[in-house]
């Protein structure tokens, strides 16, 4: 995605608002707020490890969603896990907000910073605590790279399994805000599967931890719930991952097809067929365009979709699987079908699903990724749809799915620097996560909420359900410091939004469309 260093925000629409406010202009209340933030901090953090002029900040204005941009008050990297502590306890003091920041490199404005809080970089945690290969765990701090985990268990012939296509760079506290799973997740699950233990602070400062590396923990479990709640319940320093034996092989198939509804059978009958491949992934024709001329990873551009399964094991297992899976997809209506014959051709295949968003930089300003799920028997109604809405919003849209679980990634292409492109982009994308609804799914897989879809949590969830989202966040940060205004919405949003009716201080879904 192209960057834009920019001191605003788009302007707000009714249709989709905007979901952060224009940046305040400084002022003294502002100027003043800041200096006591400022003050407070340094007597817990070095000087080094704050920054408040706005040349320092503007690099923290926003994460991967590039449209919506805020500086924020003041950034803190602190270095040890005391400054973390002590930070949490004096901005709870003075009731300064709190945004926890991996890499940012998130899709959804997750890191969004509030524009009278504080950016909590954890940058320099970035630590690999303990490699243990008995056990087959590791215990890393919030910062290390998801892809830095594998390198270092590599030499004990151990990897860490999700794999997001941003993994050379997003970290594994970044993971845990997100759940987030990758090309892989089919078989090997999401951040949540492959996490024992969490430890962090409150919002007011309380180390706590959640999980354990035993096989149960005391009290309520509530690893599931810090697992992919955004950063809002607690700030993640330190998560003990499993780590799993590499595989003694692994092959792609990489299958065409010449019709999309036909690609979308084909998802639905490998899994129909008792098959859980290691990954099973589906690119468009579009997204095949735009990765092939990026990686020259050897697609079939004739093709209306394309179909990487993965099957990993032994060489007795993978042969096997290979042979069902190519079977499967030959009865769907597969018109080609490549098999890797070696690891090289295996990652050259992978290579343009990896660098799918890349690509798509390469041919747009900007894009939009959204990340909804739908029930796998739907993906081709899903496409097909879009390519309906690439007609009503006048705007392109290149798609790839992790088809085996029904997870969509489509990339609506646009110019942000054209206020009506990223209008028509924001409508774009709010109709298809409505329309994922619709058909069953759900909006959000494993990007998260964060800013860009709050609106659309009105869509999915109804008031009550809404209200014990609240309440759950209000069980551990009841000032609200933590990540505030993300991921659930306001009953006013919610009217504001259009979509829901507002009577007697009820909301009730509207009818959605039927598909």
């Amino acid at each position: 995605m192209a960057a834009r260093v920019s001191s605003t925000v788009p302007t707000m629409t009714s249709a989709h608002p905007t979901p952060a406010a224009a940046p305040i202009a400084p002022s003294p209340s502002r100027a003043a707020r800041q200096a006591e933030v400022v003050q407070a901090l340094l007597q817990h953090l070095p000087a080094h490890a704050l920054l408040w002029h706005s040349e320092d900040t503007t690099p923290y204005e926003c994460d991967g969603l590039t449209a919506y941009r805020q500086r924020p008050l003041v950034v803190a990297l602190p270095e040890t896990t005391e400054q973390v502590q002590a930070l949490l306890q004096a901005c709870h003091r003075l009731a300064v907000p709190v945004v926890a920041r991996g890499a940012g490199t998130g899709l959804s404005g997750g890191a969004l910073p509030h524009a009278l809080g504080v950016t909590l970089s954890l940058a320099r945690f970035n630590q690999i605590l303990t490699m243990d290969p008995r056990s087959r765990t590791a215990v890393v701090q919030c910062g290390v790279r998801n892809l830095a985990i594998s390198e270092a268990a590599a030499p004990y012939g151990l990897y860490y399994a999700p794999d997001p296509s941003s993994q050379i760079a997003c970290t594994i506290g970044g993971n845990v805000a997100e759940n987030s799973g990758g090309v892989h997740c089919l078989k090997y699950g999401l951040t949540l599967h492959n996490v024992l233990q969490v430890r962090g602070f409150t919002a007011a400062g309380e180390a706590v931890t959640f999980g354990s590396t035993a096989l149960d923990a005391p009290g309520y479990d509530l690893l599931a719930a810090v697992v992919g709640s955004e950063g809002m319940l607690a700030v993640v320093t330190e998560v003990t991952v499993k780590l799993i034996p590499q595989p003694q092989l692994a092959r792609c198939i990489m299958a065409s097809f010449d019709d999309m509804r036909k690609a979308g059978d084909a998802v639905a009958n490998v899994i129909a067929a008792g098959i859980i491949p290691a990954g099973l992934e589906m690119m468009d024709k579009p997204m095949t365009a735009a990765v092939e001329d990026f990686v020259h990873a050897g697609y079939d551009l004739s093709a209306e979709a394309i179909l990487l399964c993965e099957s990993d094991g032994t060489p007795e297992e993978v042969e096997e699987e290979m042979g069902r899976m190519s079977a499967v997809l030959r009865a769907a209506g597969a018109t080609a079908i490549a098999v890797s014959q070696n690891e090289a051709e295996r990652l050259r295949f992978w290579s343009g699903r990896k660098n799918a968003f890349p690509a798509s930089g390469r041919i747009s300003p900007d894009y939009m990724c959204m990340d909804s799920t739908i029930p796998r028997k739907r993906l081709a109604d899903i496409l097909l749809a879009i390519q309906e809405m690439e007609k009503k919003y006048q705007l392109r849209c290149a798609n790839v799915f992790h088809a085996g679980d029904g997870n969509l990634h489509p990339l609506i292409l646009f110019d942000a620097n054209d206020p009506d492109q990223l209008h028509r982009c924001e409508l774009f994308g709010a109709d298809i996560l409505e329309t994922s609804v619709a058909m069953g799914g759900t909006i959000t897989g494993e990007h998260g909420v964060g800013i860009e879809k709050l609106s659309s949590m009105c869509v999915q969830f109804s008031a009550e359900e809404n209200a014990q989202m609240l309440a759950l966040k209000a069980a551990f940060d009841p000032a609200g410091l933590l990540n505030p205004g993300k991921v659930i919405p306001t009953l006013h949003r919610c009217a504001e939004y259009g979509k829901m009716l507002v009577r007697g201080g009820q909301i009730k879904h509207p009818d959605l469309p039927r598909f």
